[in-house]
């Protein structure tokens, strides 16, 4: 096989006085990088022809698996309900709801007038709006209907680098208004007299740091700026509150929030600081019946909830006091009570909190012990004890019940995700186990499914996914998906590695800045765990994540690369440091905080690089690695996964299959749009790992 090289330039940049960078493909972070992300034609020719040439061997690898591809398809789609409804919300004036339909990629919103007096309407295609819009990619942001009924605001995104534009329709005579509003975050926040809305404008760097008023019919030119952030760190949006008697400006970075407000009905707009920002307090506020609710972390590593009155914000009180060990979460409201979820050692509960008495209760959806509830309301009108309960779990497809709370015992079932090809939860065992960490103690969950007639006998193969960032829980749940390989005998996992937030605040400030390592040393942990209790062996795990997931797996690639026979890294954040030393990437600011600032400081340079996945490559046998980008990704830029693998296959000294796949095509952080690419995409994916463990039916 002619494998491609892509050439070295040195390079070396001097940082903190006598550290040395050396970089030979810093040449591919070329300085008008932002730029392809609108133009494709602007990327460096070189770069183009080495992407090309290894899209074009990892082409061929695949082909001798199309028909394996194939049935992995007709697989996924077969436990998808391709045509489905979802359960209507009472709105004021309509039922709204969605649908998807067999021959779609997109899904349709519907509507119809409550009393029934005129046939339903589907107001959303997105089928027909991306034939309209004649592009390859097709993705909106909001699709947000006026408080009147009468307009719709919509957000497109048609290249997949998450510059959205605004268009503005009118829902009665169906026409297109003249308004558009480019190079926005995508958000939309329709003003209560439906003649106005807020959004958020992106900076050249791809940020959202203004907030805008545009008037319908008016020209973009004329929007008023009613808030600005200035602190490059930090990026803005706007919401509705509960009552909707206030509109919540948000301004944050990862760990730090501060909030304005202002009420709904205000025609001159004066935001009102409710608390100042301060460095790791975190809040949220709402509206309701008279007070504000304050969902923070001050004095609460966990979360708890206090409350005010709307003409006494410096009067707090304690509503839901912390509790040690259980993460808080948010609130839903009703006339008569209060919704709220919390988790304690990654496990769920959902309660409803009754207000004319102050009596708190649990409200248990399933015997199950390892799975995720879910609460909705089920109508805009709040006077009711009638909501939405649902369940679902590794095993179990989700489930939705109506739940009145003052009949606890009487739930009815209303939908239950449906598996067309068939799927009896009885098959499988779902566990939640533990691994001791070895170098500080730490127990990590580790959630997993499995066939009930498996064996454990290390003889097996895991599928183990992690991600370990951005206190982002990895919640278990069902994915029809997965049995496609849990069917053929692996046993899927999923490693609760510090750095996301599965189990509170010190989960993930535990594993964050200087602590960075605790990430990949959790992994380790869990899947040498998993080879000790012998559900596999050395060798038999596949590395299973993305973005920050994909740093995780670079780290340990470094660090283990003999606990696995495969690793998929798709669009993988795998040179931090280069990223971090870039001011003008559109994350990178906001993520000092996390990662650290290697531009000012010499110990956070240090601490990224001791970990960074490009700066470790070395001399090694390295697994089987399928690793994807796209041109078009605005998050982890095309620069980091390409510049991996160009530096990896220099080095390595094996006779694995290590593929890079660059989408040239237009296609987001997130992969390719519509459902029937999202499946394409996931069934090459699990055809690699099939390919890896010699399975090829």
């Amino acid at each position: 096989m002619n494998i491609p090289k892509l050439k070295k330039i040195e390079s070396v940049k001097k940082y903190h006085k006598n550290i040395e960078l050396k970089d030979e493909y810093s040449w591919v972070d070329q300085p008008n990088i932002l730029e392809v992300l609108k133009d494709p034609n602007k990327l460096n020719p070189e770069t183009k022809k080495y992407i090309d040439h290894n899209n074009n061997i990892t082409k061929k690898y695949f082909a001798d698996v199309k028909d394996l591809q194939k049935r992995l398809f007709s697989e996924i789609k077969g436990k998808i309900k391709l045509d489905d409804t979802s359960l209507k919300f009472k709105d004021k004036r309509y039922f709204y709801w969605v649908k998807t339909e067999k021959n779609g990629n997109y899904g349709k919103k519907v509507r119809q007038i409550i009393d029934g007096s005129k046939p339903e309407e589907i107001f959303w295609d997105g089928d027909l709006e991306k034939k309209k819009c004649n592009s390859e990619y097709f993705n909106t942001g909001s699709v947000s209907v006026s408080h009147s009924d009468e307009l719709l605001a919509y957000s497109l995104d048609t290249k997949g680098s998450e510059y959205f534009t605004i268009h503005i329709r009118n829902l009665e005579t169906h026409k297109e208004l003249k308004d558009r509003i480019y190079n926005t975050s995508g958000s939309i926040t329709w003003s209560l007299d439906s003649k106005s809305f807020f959004y958020s404008k992106l900076d050249n760097f791809h940020r959202p740091r203004k907030i805008f008023k545009h008037v319908i019919g008016s020209s973009s030119d004329k929007d008023k700026l009613i808030y600005e952030e200035k602190d490059e760190t930090f990026t803005c949006g706007i919401s509705l509150s509960a009552d909707e008697k206030y509109f919540v400006i948000s301004t944050s970075d990862h760990i730090t929030v501060e909030e304005y407000y202002f009420p709904s009905n205000q025609e001159k707009i004066i935001p009102k600081l409710f608390k100042k920002r301060k460095k790791d307090v975190r809040y949220s506020i709402d509206s309701w019946k008279g007070f504000f609710y304050i969902h923070t972390n001050e004095n609460a590593r966990d979360n708890k909830i206090q409350r005010c009155k709307i003409d006494d914000i410096n009067n707090l009180e304690d509503f839901i006091p912390a509790t040690k060990g259980t993460i808080i979460g948010g609130l839903e409201f009703l006339d008569n009570y209060i919704l709220r979820s919390e988790k304690t050692d990654a496990k769920f509960k959902i309660y409803a909190r009754n207000l004319q008495t102050n009596v708190e209760e649990e409200i248990k959806v399933s015997q199950e012990a390892i799975g995720i509830p879910g609460i909705s309301l089920l109508q805009k009108d709040t006077n009711t004890t009638k909501i939405r309960i649902g369940w679902e779990s590794m095993k179990t497809p989700g489930r939705i019940y109506e739940y009145d709370i003052k009949k606890p015992n009487d739930k009815k079932l209303v939908k239950e995700t449906e598996i067309p090809s068939g799927h009896d939860p009885d098959k499988y065992i779902v566990e939640r186990i533990n691994a001791k960490s070895p170098h500080d103690g730490r127990m990590i969950p580790i959630s997993l499914v499995r066939k009930k007639d498996s064996k454990l006998d290390g003889k097996s193969k895991v599928i183990m996914y992690a991600y370990g960032a951005y206190k982002t829980s990895i919640d278990p749940g069902f994915s029809p998906s997965r049995f496609c390989l849990i069917d053929r005998g692996f046993t899927y996992a999923i490693a609760h590695i510090r750095g996301g937030g599965d189990l509170g605040d010190h989960w993930h400030t535990e594993a964050k800045l200087k602590n960075k390592k605790n990430t990949f040393l959790d992994y380790i942990t869990c899947a040498k765990h998993l080879i000790k209790e012998k559900y596999t062996y050395e060798g038999g795990i596949c590395f299973y994540g993305g973005s920050a997931g994909g740093l995780t797996g670079g780290a340990v690639a470094n660090m283990e690369p003999k606990l696995f026979f495969s690793m998929l890294l798709l669009v993988p954040f795998v040179d931090p440091l280069t990223t971090m030393l870039n001011k003008k990437l559109p994350l990178t600011p906001g993520e000092w905080i996390l990662w650290g600032n290697p531009i000012k400081d010499e110990e956070s340079f240090k601490t990224i690089r001791d970990y960074s996945p490009y700066e470790n490559l070395k001399e090694t046998e390295y697994p089987n690695m399928l690793i994807t980008s796209s041109l078009f990704d605005s998050r982890v830029l095309f620069s980091e996964p390409v510049k991996y693998f160009a530096r990896l296959k220099s080095l390595n000294k094996d006779n694995n299959v290590q593929l890079l796949k660059c989408r040239t095509e237009p296609s987001s952080h997130g992969g390719p749009s519509g459902r029937d690419n999202a499946i394409n995409e996931l069934a090459e994916e699990f055809s690699f790992i099939l390919k890896t463990s010699k399975i090829t039916k």
